[in-house]
């Protein structure tokens, strides 16, 4: 089955790894690997590009998708790409939101035991079952709920770890000489968001809903504690 792949940077490239032993791929990115023209063929687009470029790309595609086509997003925000798809893609496509819970550091060498969720779009039931299905046969775990849900939840995790990140690396944190075995674990936050886009921690904040709200509440926890000296 000929798969389409919309973006091939660190991520891209990782679910080509994965993925090319099971679908002849057909790759798309600015660098222009192949027509844009050759989607036609693809039973599967998977959009691999950054939510702000969300928008564009959908635009882009659409002349090109096939009734019941499925196309996939693998965004950290899921209420906005599944909207946008909803808005711009023909009808009698299908979608399906997904967040891919690892990343080319931590799924280098395997997917075995990684979790992927899944936000259902307009994906018919048969077809839902077969990428569980799938999904299950790599190995990974898969966990189904709302975008709505995935979005508040993520902000809390993914969302305040990229920001406590961050703010590591604008702080200046590195090894130390006389360290403790907590700063040595809190460094490895940075090996984590050091590695990712800056683009990626903006798309983050910027389209997630439940951001600004989660930043409120973290500066004034932190605010807290320091008044509590």
């Amino acid at each position: 089955m000929n798969l389409g792949l919309i973006g091939f940077g660190r991520f891209g490239q990782l679910l080509f790894q994965y993925l090319k032993k099971d679908f002849n791929i057909v790759v798309y990115d600015k660098n222009k690997l192949e027509k844009l023209s050759s989607l036609e063929s693809c039973k599967i687009i998977i959009l691999a590009v950054p939510i702000s470029k969300m928008e564009d790309c959908l635009r882009e595609i659409s002349p090109y998708l096939k009734t019941g086509s499925l196309v996939v997003d693998v965004c950290s925000v899921k209420e906005t790409p599944l909207k946008l798809m909803n808005k711009y893609l023909p009808k009698g496509t299908q979608t399906l939101g997904t967040h891919p819970m690892f990343g080319p550091d931590s799924a280098r060498q395997t997917l075995s035991g990684a979790k992927v969720v899944l936000c259902k779009g307009s994906i018919s039931p048969e077809k839902f079952e077969q990428v569980k299905n799938y999904l299950g046969s790599l190995s990974l775990q898969v966990v189904e709920t709302s975008a709505k849900d995935h979005d508040e939840q993520i902000s809390r995790s993914l969302l305040l770890t990229h920001l406590i990140g961050r703010t590591l690396i604008n702080f200046g944190a590195k090894e130390l000489e006389i360290d403790t075995e907590g700063y040595k674990r809190l460094l490895t936050v940075l090996e984590h968001v050091g590695n990712d886009s800056i683009e990626l921690f903006k798309d983050m904040n910027n389209f997630n809903t439940y951001a600004e709200k989660l930043r409120n509440n973290f500066s004034k926890a932190l605010e807290e504690t320091i008044q509590g000296l």
